[in-house]
């Protein structure tokens, strides 16, 4: 998508627009969910959401990243400590969990069904996450902190999302900001060789 075509729309009009996405996939679903409801809900038309964002599975995995905080949201963090931007990483997508429980429930299972969707959360979600988490490795990397040959960002998003999506199976519990600190402190930071909290 082209930096002329995402100019369009002021950042408060998109906002506006994202935000009724949200309020859209509450009420309808994802599948049930199409951008001829998204237009009239936002008095847009069709043309200029498809110009902004190319198709419906963009238009709601960007709205979900701009509800507040998915993980790869946390472009600004920088604590001075890998461990400390970890947990601030993490306390951020905890909280991105519990508010938008729901959300995430009925998009998992969407996920397993549309290719699209699943092409498009590696893009939107999932390589922004990885992309913030080799960040914080290699500002961790360059101050003595770890070395370079320990997990690497991708691994340790395997670990996290292990835990988001199991605590709910195991406990029935969400894997809120205090969860996945914890998991932070007692898998990835020993991974990295990390030493524990005093």
């Amino acid at each position: 998508m082209t930096a002329r075509a995402r100019s369009r729309l002021s950042a408060e009009r998109e906002g506006e627009i994202l935000r009724a996405v949200l309020e859209l996939l509450r009420e309808h679903g994802y599948e049930a969910l199409t951008m001829d409801l998204v237009a009239a809900r936002t008095r847009s038309s069709k043309a200029t959401l498809y110009r902004q964002w190319e198709s419906k599975a963009r238009l709601v995995l960007v709205a979900l990243r701009r509800a507040g905080g998915t993980p790869g949201n946390g472009g600004d963090i920088d604590t001075g400590s890998v461990a400390g931007d970890l947990r601030e990483l993490m306390r951020r997508a905890g909280d991105h969990v519990v508010q938008n429980t729901e959300l995430l429930r009925a998009l998992a299972l969407e996920l397993h069904r549309g290719t699209e969707l699943r092409e498009t959360f590696r893009e939107v979600i999932l390589l922004p996450e990885i992309e913030v988490l080799r960040t914080i490795l290699d500002r961790g990397v360059a101050r003595g902190e770890i070395t370079a040959g320990g997990p690497s960002a991708e691994e340790i998003t395997y670990m996290l999302m292990g835990a988001i999506v199991g605590r709910p199976l195991l406990e029935e519990r969400e894997a809120d900001a205090e969860f996945l600190v914890r998991c932070t402190d007692t898998m990835v930071l020993p991974a990295l060789g990390v030493p524990p909290r005093p």
